[in-house]
């Protein structure tokens, strides 16, 4: 019956007063009518409250990542500083000579947008013009981030709850493609992302199959919203820009034996209740803020804390500098059976027809 529930989050909200986020937590529902002679709808006994709860409760076993007991941990802690990984460039330095000169083994982070022929509206937009550009009806995945659970509800319903005084809830929107929208004309990817991008300039535009829409992504994240540590799906590099707000990023290099560890750990069925950070010998934890743009090499195994309200764009893309961390990437996300909001669609045509072209220019 749960199963049922999803995608009907308009219907259960209207028809029987139930959030769709909130249904999995429901036991044995009772309809209004039947709540008169049967009481009110009974919840499912937590046999761990302190994983959503606030920490209250005395029992303390596990900590569910995201929770609000897990922030208050997290933003206590200190970290080794990014500045020990992470190449700082001026946009106009980020070109195919450097990258193809030194590589794209590390973060590179941009402090201004200028020369890296970004497109991105001025920083008065927001929120609710998001919802004006992409249609308060277009349905969104949203997370919520206390149980790492996902369900989906309209663009202006979350519009709703980002602008409501009494948030219950910490709710995430991470993977809002816009590409088909009327936002892809005043947001644009940087020009680097462009001309490295397999998709962009090796996918046929006659292809039978639909081109991978992975690169351009709107991010509204409240705050206190995390996302778990994880690698990008086929191994992809990505890239983030801070309209508003800020981001924390908790940064891992992706080397053989953190892969393996990263594997093990995400393989484990209580691997939601275990931070990865300690199991490795390093976490960097780099700090985006307004108006800067990260960019995330292939392979890094990150986390991602929104210390205060932010509205951020990002986007994938695979490359020839990084092929054999992609391939990598790839096979452990196989192995894993990893389900992501964020999935890479047809990554295994997109190396064939990089095949195709790589195979016609050395004829």
């Amino acid at each position: 019956v749960q199963q049922r529930w999803r995608g009907f989050g308009p219907v259960l909200s209207s028809c029987v007063g139930v959030d769709e986020d909130d249904a999995p937590d429901i036991d044995i529902y009772h309809c209004p009518n039947c709540e008169k002679t049967h009481g009110k709808s009974t919840l499912k006994k937590k046999k761990n409250w302190s994983k959503h709860d606030t920490g209250q409760s005395s029992d303390i076993r596990a900590v569910q990542n995201g929770s609000q007991v897990f922030i208050k941990e997290l933003r206590s802690r200190t970290f080794p500083s990014a500045d020990d990984i992470v190449v700082k460039l001026s946009g106009s330095q980020l070109t195919m000579d450097y990258l193809e000169e030194n590589g794209f083994n590390e973060p590179i982070l941009v402090q201004k947008k200028d020369g890296l022929g970004m497109s991105m509206p001025a920083p008065t937009f927001y929120i609710s013009d998001v919802e004006n550009y992409v249609g308060p009806d277009v349905s969104v995945d949203v997370v919520d981030v206390t149980k790492q659970t996902d369900s989906q509800m309209k663009l202006k319903e979350f519009v709703d709850y980002y602008y409501s005084t009494n948030r219950k809830k910490v709710l995430n929107v991470i993977n809002l493609e816009f590409s088909d929208t009327r936002m892809s004309t005043i947001v644009e990817s940087p020009q680097i992302v462009r001309h490295l991008s397999w998709v962009e300039n090796y996918w046929p535009d006659d292809a039978l199959l639909g081109k991978p829409k992975v690169t351009r992504y709107c991010l509204i994240c409240v705050k206190d919203s995390y996302t778990d540590f994880h690698i990008e799906c086929g191994g992809a590099s990505v890239w983030y820009h801070v309209l508003k707000g800020e981001k924390i990023f908790f940064l891992i290099k992706p080397t053989s034996a953190n892969l393996s560890l990263y594997e093990r750990w995400r393989s484990s069925s209580s691997h939601s209740e275990m931070f990865f950070a300690d199991q490795v010998d390093k976490c960097y934890k780099c700090t985006l803020k307004q108006g800067q743009t990260l960019f995330v090499p292939s392979g890094w195994i990150n986390a991602v804390l929104t210390p205060v309200d932010c509205l951020a764009f990002s986007g994938h893309f695979v490359h020839n500098l990084s092929v054999e961390m992609q391939m990598r990437a790839y096979e452990i996300e196989k192995r894993l059976k990893v389900k992501t909001l964020t999935p890479f669609p047809n990554f295994e045509t997109a190396c064939w027809y990089v095949g195709r072209h790589l195979l016609e220019r050395f004829k």
